[in-house]
């Protein structure tokens, strides 16, 4: 065999290689896309039946855990379904908001395309947890400017960044907030006294407090002042009046929604939100009643 006979059979060869790696990778590829579009609606499909939940203002955001999707579909079991609703109402409150989220642990939802708003959706553990963000707690509090902040623990320095996670507490949260003094009124021809408006006594200040469950509402207690390390406000307080600003941080929250009734036994808080939490044993819901 001639040398350029022995070059042209290498060189078929290595196209015939070339093509037949690329052919593998493009089935892989489109294996790929058909099982990701498939999950995104089976997603939808769920996100969709959930809209039909009073508790539900906007298409809430639904993820299947697992992958390959299709074989999970097939059998319409899913070791974990998430879901968040934004933007659902407090009763009680006209302008206060929550996200509404929900954990269905080794569910089984059967025919994924064929979910409605009454489709029984069977799970082993049902794990619920609904944020209010700062602006909505001060709104729930009547304090317009208030903020939370959960602070890495005493001698941890640096943590709650990237590395560490969200920080979490039940105690030791840090709210900042402006209140009227003694004497002064809640408004000032409407304006709150976090306002530059606002003409009477006031200040604003960071306490330190603690929050638990009580009969499925969020008690929140301020302990004390808080005086650092971590940034706040600490204006001047009379010492007669120190109780009287300190009661404008404690409060007993209205009962805040939880997906599908489910009751609340923990609150905490998670950077600068604040978190109430409830779980359910196996059981059976449907989207409708989220």
């Amino acid at each position: 065999m001639s040398p350029s006979t022995r070059i042209r059979g290498s060189a078929r060869v290595r196209r015939f290689l070339a093509w037949t790696v690329a052919g593998v990778v493009l089935v892989l590829v489109a294996a790929l896309l058909t099982d990701l579009v498939a999950a995104s609606r089976g997603e939808h499909r769920l996100a969709r039946a959930l809209t039909a939940s009073p508790a539900v203002t906007y298409e809430p955001e639904v993820m299947f855990s697992g992958f390959p999707y299709l074989p999970a579909a097939s059998r319409g079991e899913f070791d974990l379904v998430q879901i968040t609703a934004r933007g659902a109402t407090v009763a009680g409150c006209g302008t206060c908001t929550v996200d509404i989220s929900a954990g269905l642990h080794d569910a089984v939802l059967g025919d994924v395309g064929d979910l409605t708003a009454s489709s029984p959706l069977h799970f082993s553990r049902l794990t619920a947890e609904t944020r209010v963000d700062s602006v909505n707690l001060g709104r729930l509090m009547n304090i317009v400017d208030l903020y939370i902040n959960t602070p890495a623990p005493e001698g941890k320095v640096g943590a709650g960044g990237p590395g560490d996670g969200l920080l979490e507490r039940t105690s030791g949260i840090l709210l900042s907030g402006t209140v009227p003094l003694p004497g002064s009124p809640a408004a000032d021809h409407g304006y709150p006294p976090s306002a530059s408006e606002y003409r009477h006594p006031k200040v604003k200040v960071s306490v330190s407090a603690r929050v638990d469950v009580v009969d499925g509402r969020v008690r929140i207690e301020a302990t004390d002042f808080y005086s650092g390390p971590e940034e706040h406000f600490d204006d001047d307080v009379p010492a007669e009046f120190r109780s009287h600003v300190l009661k404008f941080f404690s409060t007993v929250l209205p009962e805040l929604p939880l997906a599908w009734g489910t009751p609340a036994t923990r609150a905490l808080s998670r950077g600068s939100d604040l978190i109430v939490a409830g779980e359910q044993a196996a059981g059976t819901v449907e989207p409708r009643t989220y």
